[in-house]
């Protein structure tokens, strides 16, 4: 999956917990993109089984959605705690940061950086 997806699913997962449901309007405005650019990314993603969408327009994430946007979610929470500890910067540029880095960070790097975290939970 792009990045684009990514994100796309993830501001449909914590939309959805915000607010209990979702339609491609929220999104749009959550993410700042016109309709139009959403209505093709959820056209993308329903063919790639990652949502599907009711009659009415809401959106729901399938069992592999959900699963996706969990994944991408615990990275961006992850990362944006381990850059303010170690690099020490405000959360804001923490989470400006994790969100590309979470696209492109290795399994291994991130068990890693999981692991320095639990690791020093006590300590930081």
């Amino acid at each position: 999956m792009q990045e684009s997806g990514e994100d796309y699913i993830e501001t449909i997962y914590l939309l959805k917990k915000k607010k209990g449901y979702v339609r491609s309007i929220d999104v749009a405005n959550e993410l700042g993109f016109s309709r139009p650019s959403v209505s093709r990314a959820v056209g993308i993603l329903k063919d790639d089984g990652f949502i599907t969408v009711a009659p009415g327009g809401e959106l729901e994430l399938t069992d592999e959605g959900k699963k996706k946007a969990k994944s991408v979610y615990d990275r961006h929470k992850n990362l944006t705690k381990f850059l303010m500890i170690t690099a020490n910067v405000d959360e804001e540029t923490a989470e400006n940061d994790a969100c590309r880095i979470e696209h492109i960070i290795s399994a291994d790097t991130f068990k890693g950086i999981k692991r320095f975290l639990k690791e020093h939970k006590d300590e930081l």
